[in-house]
């Protein structure tokens, strides 16, 4: 069974920040892959500002080039929006993969808001991951009220397919300051990077 991280969002762009994260993750868990699920669209992010999803999607994927990396459109071919129901969408479309859900720091600190955050808990196990600015404040969160009782020691981490969920780890990585919010800001049409060339969607339409 292959052992396979899931890292969710927006990737609006996907970054560097994005594959180093992933990187440290897959050394850490002795990982076989880490797949990137790009959302159609958060429930919990403002439209405003959101790049077209083929854009996110293409930028995801270049990222991913060579890396155990992988970009997928999971979530827009099987029409799910919540976490909850797309990790219950992959347990039926994969069942002979064993899944761990990978979350920075900033994810912890908002769980609280996801909907059945609990029963996502209780799905598959989860790898909090470093992210610049937090300094461990994600243990602290609200929702590590009820996780705390589930912590696993990060020493142990490589042995995370024996674990019960509910059962979170944190993982402490190597931080890049590299954000999706900066780099919209110093480029805001980044996306008409990854548009389609006139020639091909004129192709697309005939």
């Amino acid at each position: 069974m292959a052992r396979i991280g899931l890292l969710g969002g927006s990737f609006n762009p996907a970054h560097r920040g994005h594959r180093q994260a992933s990187l440290g993750a897959h050394r850490a868990l002795g990982l076989d892959a880490v797949w990137w699920l790009v959302s159609p669209g958060n429930p919990l992010k403002p439209k405003a500002g959101m790049a077209p999803y083929a854009a996110r999607l293409a930028s995801a994927r270049a990222m991913a080039r060579r890396a155990p990396i992988r970009a997928s459109d999971f979530e827009a071919r099987v029409g799910t929006r919540y976490t909850v129901d797309t990790l219950r969408a992959l347990r039926r479309h994969y069942p002979q993969h064993h899944f761990i859900w990978l979350v920075g720091e900033d994810i912890i600190g908002e769980f609280h808001r996801w909907k059945d955050w609990r029963t996502i808990a209780r799905m598959l196990p989860i790898a909090v991951m470093t992210r610049p600015g937090y300094k461990g404040g994600a243990r602290a969160a609200r929702a590590m009220g009820w996780l705390r009782h589930f912590v696993r020691s990060a020493d142990q981490a490589q042995h995370w397919t024996d674990w019960k969920a509910p059962a979170i780890t944190f993982l402490t990585l190597a931080p890049d300051p590299t954000s999706a919010t900066s780099l919209r800001a110093r480029h805001p049409d980044w996306h008409e990077d990854y548009s389609p060339a006139p020639e091909a969607t004129a192709r697309q339409r005939s």
